[in-house]
C-alpha cells in the first residue's frame, strides 16, 4: 500500500498499519468503532491488550502519514472509535462510483458516447486488484465488493462500446478478461458477439464451446439462456447480429417477493420515514435493524420495504435466513441460491459454489433497481456475500444480533415501543373494549413491557375471549409468573420467540443468562452478574456484552445492565430457584453495603454481624464519596435483595441486609414505603429464632419510626426492645434501648424521664463499654441538656461525646457532636464560635452521608447568620435545609426547619410567608407530640402565652429558645 502526494511517495511496510488505513478509507471518513477496527486487525483472537494496541497503531500510521507531508490530525480520534478526514474527491472508489453512476444515467439518456467515455474514465481509475496487499479477511471482503463494482462497470461499457460499433477496438481487451474472468457469462458473449461482428463467427463459436466445456467440468452446469441463445444466433448467422443495436434484455418479470405488510401497524412513524428516505436516495443505503426478540424488527422492515418498494420497479426480494429459529441458519450459498431463483436464473444456472454464486447474484443485480429483505440473520458473516456490487440495489437487513461487521450500513437498534404508541397497537388490536378502559390499557401495555409482540398476543388473547374486559387481562398479567403464559395466541408465544435466541447461545451465555433472572428488576453491574454466576468479574462482563450484542440483555449505560420484564420472567424460569446462585447474590450485596457503610457506622459492622471473609465480588471504597455513589446508585437494589431473601426464607440474610444498610437510609432519607423492610426483618429474626437479632430488629424500627414522627409506636417497640434484651440478658442492647429512649423522651418534652433514661444506660453493666454506646449516651444527654436549657450540663455531655467520636475515628461521630457544640454555643450567645463550628460540622456531615445531619445543621447556621444580621444568607441557607429535610422525610427536622425559616422571614418582615410555615409546622409537631417544636410555633404565631406555659411545663428553662 502507498501513500502518494504532489510532493512524495511512500510505502506503508507495516502489515497493520496498512489494515488499519484501508479500514478507514474504506468507510470515507465515517467513523471506524474500536471493536471493527480489532476485528480487522486479529480476525477472531484478538488479544486482551488489543485496544492498547490499536491505540499504538494509530499512533504509528500518524508518523506514517508526517513523514508523506499529511497533517497528522487527518486520523480522528473519537470517543467510540477512528475515522479519517477524506472527501468523496479525495478517493479513487469514491470517484470511480459517482462517474459510473453518471456514465449509467448518461446511457439511459440516450447519450451512449457520453456514457461510455464516462466509464471509461471511472475505469482508468484502477490500478490493479485492490487492497492485495492487506492480511485482513473484513478488508478484503470490502475489496471484493469493490471488484463486483468494476465488473459491472466494465460489461456496462462493453455493452456500450458494442452498440457504438466498437467492436474491433475492444476484441484485445475482451479476450483477455476471458481469460481472468473464464465464469463471468456476459464478458464471454461480449467475445462472442465482437469476433461475430468482425468475421470471425468460427472463433465466437468455439469460444462458446470452451466456455460450456469449462462450466461442465468445473461447476457442473450448463451455460445461461443469454450465452445459449447468443450461440444459437451466431450459428444461424442472425444478421441483426452482425450490426450494432440497442442491448436487449429478455423478459423479465419483476418479483415481488415481500410479505403482507399489517394493516395495524403503530408508532415508529418518525423510524419509518427516515428509513424509507434512505432508501429513496439516489445511492440507497444498507439498513440493518436490530433488536431483542418480539420488538418488530420484521414488521418494521416490511413497512419500510413495501413504501419505498416504487424506487425498486425490477423487483422486491425477500429470503427468512433463518437466524433464529427451529430449523438451521440458512447456509449463505443457498440463500443466494434462493434469491438467484427469485430473480428468474434457471436453477441449471446457478453454480455450486458460494463464491461463484456470489458473482453470478451481483452480476444479475448489475443493471436492475432490485430491494432486498434479508430478514432474521444470524451474523455478520452469513449476509455479506450476499451484498450487491452496485449501489443502486437497496438492502433492509433484519438481526436479533448487532451486525457490527457491515462497513457502511445505517445501523438501527429498536428499542421497545413508547407507551403511547404501545397503547395505540392495543387499541388497533383490540378495538372498543381498549377504548372503554383507558387505564387499564395503558396497564397491559406496561404489563407487556411495551415489547410489540406482547402487545400484539395480549390484544389477541382479548379479541379471543369476547367476554373479558381490558381490566381482567390486566388482573390476570399482574401475577408475574402467569404473565408469558398469558401471552401465548394459537401456538405464537413470547416465550417461543426467546427460545429461538436462547437455544442459539453459547453454554456459558446460556448459563449466565438463565441466572439474570434472580436478579431483581432494575438495572445492576457487573459484580453482582458474577456473583450469581460465580465467576470473576471480568469474565462475567465480556459475557454480558455477548448477551447485549444479541439483545437478550440492555446496556443502558456504561458498566450498567438490566433485563426486560418479559425476559427476566423468562430466565427465571431458566434458573429454578438455584439456591446457591441466591446464596452467592445476597452475600455480594451484603458484604458490598456493610463495606460502603463502614464510612456512616458508630461500630465495626462487620464483627457485630459476625460476618467472614468477604466473597471475591464484594466490593471495597476508600473513599466516603465513592461509597455514597454506589449507595445511591444500588439502594433499589439492595431493597430488593433484602425482599428476595425474606420471599426465599434466607431469615439471617433479611435481618442483616435491613441491618447493614440502616445507616444509610437514616442518614440519607427514609421514607414509609422502606417500613417493611425493617417488619420483614423481624419477621424472620422471630423465625430464626434468635432474640438479639429481634431485638436489633426492633430496635430499628423504632428509630424508623422516630423519624417518621410515629412517636408512640417508637415508644412502645423500644420497650419491647427492652424486655427482649433484659430477658435474653443482652446488656449491650439493654443500654442501647434505653439510650434512644432517652432520645424519644426528649423529642416529646418528656425531659425528666429522657434524664432517668440515660442514666439507666449509663448504670447498665457491661464487661466493656462500645464506644459506640457510649457515644450516644453522651451526645443524648448533651441533647437533651441543651432543649432543656442547662448549657452547661450540655456543653460538658457534648465535649466527652466529641473525645469518644475522635476516639472512634468516625467522620460521622466528629460531625454529629461538632453540630451539637455548635448549637450550644448558639444558644448561648457566642455567634462566632457556633459559626465555625456548624460550618465544619455542615462539611464533615456531608462527607459522611449524613443527609438529616446536614439539613438539621444548615437551617441552624442559618439561625446564626441571621442573628449576625445577614437576613439573605440565612434565608438561601433555611430554605436548601427545609427543602432537604422534606426528601429527607423526617417530620421533626421538618418542623423545626419550618420554624427556623418562619423566624428569619419574619426578621425580614415577610410576615405572611413566616405565619404559614409556622402553621404547618404547629400542625406537624401536634400531630407527632414533637412539644418542643410546638411551642416554637406557637410563639411564631404570636400565640406567645401558650408558648411559655407549654416550654414552661417541659422543664425548658430558656424562654429566649422560643425566638431564636
Amino acid at each position: 500500500m502507498q501513500i502518494r502526494t504532489p510532493v512524495t511517495e511512500i510505502t506503508v511496510a507495516a502489515p497493520r498499519e496498512r489494515v488499519l488505513l484501508a479500514l478507514l478509507l474504506l468507510r470515507e471518513g465515517q467513523l471506524v468503532p474500536v471493536q471493527q477496527v480489532i476485528a480487522a486487525l486479529w480476525d477472531t483472537n484478538p488479544p486482551p491488550t488489543a485496544r492498547a494496541q490499536v491505540h499504538s497503531c494509530v499512533s504509528r500510521l500518524r508518523q506514517v502519514l508526517r513523514k508523506a507531508g499529511l497533517p497528522e490530525d487527518l486520523v480522528v480520534t473519537e470517543p467510540a472509535g477512528y475515522r479519517i478526514k477524506v472527501g468523496p474527491e479525495d478517493l479513487d472508489a469514491a470517484l470511480f462510483a459517482a462517474r459510473v453512476e453518471r456514465g449509467r444515467a448518461a446511457a439511459a439518456d440516450g447519450d451512449l458516447a457520453g456514457g461510455r467515455d464516462d466509464l471509461r474514465a471511472a475505469l482508468a481509475l484502477w490500478r490493479g486488484r485492490p487492497l492485495t496487499d492487506v492480511d485482513s479477511d473484513m478488508v478484503r471482503a470490502a475489496a471484493a465488493h469493490l471488484e463486483e463494482q468494476w465488473t459491472a462497470a466494465m460489461a456496462l461499457c462493453l455493452d456500450l462500446e458494442l452498440q457504438l460499433d466498437l467492436a474491433e477496438e475492444i476484441l484485445a481487451e475482451v479476450a483477455d478478461l476471458v481469460e481472468r474472468f473464464p465464469h463471468h457469462e456476459q464478458f464471454r458473449g461480449h467475445l462472442m458477439t465482437a469476433l461475430a461482428r468482425t468475421g470471425r463467427r468460427a472463433d465466437a463459436l468455439a469460444v462458446f464451446r470452451r466456455g460450456r466445456a469449462l462450466l461442465a467440468e468445473e461447476l457442473g452446469i450448463e451455460p445461461g439462456a443469454d450465452l445459449v441463445e447468443l450461440h444459437r444466433r451466431i450459428l444461424n448467422g442472425d444478421a441483426e447480429l452482425l450490426l450494432p443495436q440497442a442491448p436487449r434484455t429478455l423478459g423479465r418479470r419483476a418479483a415481488r417477493c415481500l410479505p403482507r405488510d399489517v394493516a395495524d401497524f403503530a408508532g415508529r412513524a418518525e423510524l419509518v420515514r427516515r428509513l424509507v428516505d434512505a432508501l429513496r436516495d439516489e445511492r440507497p443505503e444498507i439498513i440493518a435493524i436490530d433488536g431483542m426478540p418480539g420488538t418488530g424488527k420484521t414488521t418494521l422492515a416490511v413497512r419500510v420495504a413495501h413504501a419505498a418498494s416504487e424506487r425498486y420497479p425490477d423487483g422486491q426480494l425477500y429470503l427468512d435466513l433463518r437466524g433464529h429459529s427451529e430449523r438451521a441458519p440458512l447456509d449463505p450459498g443457498e440463500a443466494l441460491g434462493a434469491l438467484l431463483r427469485q430473480l428468474g436464473v434457471p436453477a441449471e444456472r446457478v453454480p455450486p459454489g458460494l463464491d461463484d454464486r456470489a458473482v453470478l447474484w451481483r452480476t444479475e443485480l448489475a443493471d436492475r433497481q432490485v430491494l432486498v429483505l434479508l430478514d432474521n440473520a444470524f451474523d455478520t458473516a452469513q449476509v455479506l456475500p450476499m451484498l450487491p456490487g452496485t449501489a443502486h440495489t437497496g438492502v433492509v437487513i433484519t438481526s436479533r444480533r448487532r451486525l457490527g461487521g457491515l462497513d457502511g450500513a445505517q445501523t438501527v437498534s429498536l428499542d421497545v415501543l413508547p407507551i403511547d404508541d404501545a397503547v395505540e397497537l392495543l387499541r388497533r388490536t383490540v378495538g372498543e373494549r381498549a377504548y372503554a378502559d383507558p387505564a387499564c390499557t395503558v396497564e397491559v401495555a406496561e404489563l407487556c413491557g411495551r415489547l410489540p409482540l406482547a402487545v400484539r398476543l395480549a390484544g389477541a388473547r382479548l379479541q379471543h375471549r369476547p367476554s373479558w374486559t381490558v381490566a381482567d387481562l390486566a388482573a390476570r398479567l399482574r401475577i408475574a409468573n402467569r404473565r408469558l403464559p398469558e401471552l401465548a395466541v394459537d401456538g405464537r408465544t413470547v416465550a417461543a420467540a426467546f427460545t429461538l435466541s436462547f437455544q442459539h447461545l453459547a453454554v456459558p451465555l446460556q448459563r449466565l443468562f438463565a441466572l439474570l433472572g434472580l436478579h431483581p428488576s432494575g438495572d445492576f453491574e457487573p459484580a453482582a452478574a458474577a456473583a450469581l454466576a460465580g465467576l470473576p468479574v471480568p469474565e462475567t462482563e465480556a459475557l454480558l456484552e455477548d448477551l447485549v450484542d444479541v439483545h437478550l440483555v440492555e446496556a443502558p449505560a456504561a458498566g450498567r445492565y438490566r433485563l426486560h420484564d418479559l425476559l427476566r420472567d423468562y430466565a427465571a424460569q431458566l434458573a429454578h430457584g438455584d439456591t446457591d446462585a441466591v446464596g452467592r447474590l445476597l452475600d455480594h450485596y451484603l458484604y458490598s453495603v456493610v463495606a460502603a457503610t463502614k464510612f456512616m457506622e458508630l461500630s465495626d459492622a462487620r464483627s457485630l454481624l459476625r460476618l467472614d471473609s468477604p466473597p471475591p465480588t464484594a466490593l471495597e471504597f476508600d473513599a466516603p464519596t465513592d461509597a455514597r455513589r454506589w449507595l445511591e446508585r444500588e439502594l433499589p437494589n439492595v431493597l430488593s435483595v433484602a425482599r428476595l431473601a425474606a420471599e426465599a426464607g434466607r431469615h439471617r440474610h433479611t435481618c442483616m441486609l435491613t441491618r447493614a444498610v440502616s445507616p444509610f437510609l437514616f442518614g440519607f432519607g427514609f421514607s414509609e414505603r422502606q417500613l417493611d423492610l425493617y417488619e420483614r426483618a423481624i419477621e424472620a429474626a422471630v423465625a430464626l429464632p434468635d432474640a438479639e437479632l429481634e431485638a436489633e430488629s426492633r430496635n430499628y424500627l423504632a428509630a424508623v419510626y422516630f423519624r417518621m414522627g410515629r412517636l408512640t409506636d417508637a415508644l412502645a417497640t423500644l420497650q419491647a426492645v427492652i424486655r427482649i434484651a433484659e430477658r435474653e440478658n443482652l446488656p449491650r442492647l439493654v443500654g442501647t434501648a434505653l439510650t434512644n429512649l432517652a432520645m424519644l423522651h426528649s423529642r416529646l418534652g418528656q425531659y425528666s424521664e429522657a434524664i432517668a433514661s440515660a442514666e439507666a444506660a449509663a448504670e447498665v453493666r457491661l464487661d466493656s463499654v462500645p464506644p459506640s454506646l457510649q457515644f450516644k449516651l453522651e451526645s443524648t444527654i448533651g441533647l437533651v441538656h441543651t432543649q432543656a436549657g442547662n448549657y452547661a450540663q450540655a456543653l460538658a455531655a457534648n465535649r466527652r461525646g466529641l473525645e469518644v467520636a475522635r476516639r472512634i475515628g468516625s467522620l460521622r461521630t466528629v460531625a454529629i457532636m461538632m453540630g451539637e457544640l455548635g448549637l450550644v454555643h448558639l444558644h448561648m450567645g457566642h455567634l462566632t464560635v457556633a459559626t465555625a463550628l456548624l460550618r465544619r460540622a455542615l462539611a464533615l456531615k456531608r462527607d459522611s452521608v449524613n443527609q438529616y445531619g446536614a439539613a438539621e445543621t444548615l437551617s441552624k447556621l442559618g439561625t446564626a447568620y441571621r442573628l449576625h444580621g445577614r437576613i439573605a444568607d440565612a434565608i438561601t441557607c433555611q430554605r436548601a435545609a427545609r427543602d432537604q429535610m422534606e426528601r429527607v422525610a423526617d417530620v421533626s427536622g421538618q418542623c423545626l426547619t419550618a420554624n427556623d425559616l418562619a423566624l428569619t422571614l419574619r426578621a425580614a418582615g415577610r410576615e405572611d410567608e413566616a405565619a404559614w410555615l409556622s402553621k404547618e409546622a404547629y400542625a406537624k409537631a401536634s400531630r407527632i407530640g414533637d412539644r418542643y417544636e410546638q411551642a416554637r410555633a406557637l410563639a411564631g404565631l404570636g400565640r406567645m402565652d401558650e408558648a411559655v406555659a407549654l416550654f414552661t411545663s417541659l422543664g425548658a428553662r430558656d424562654l429566649s429558645a422560643l425566638t431564636r
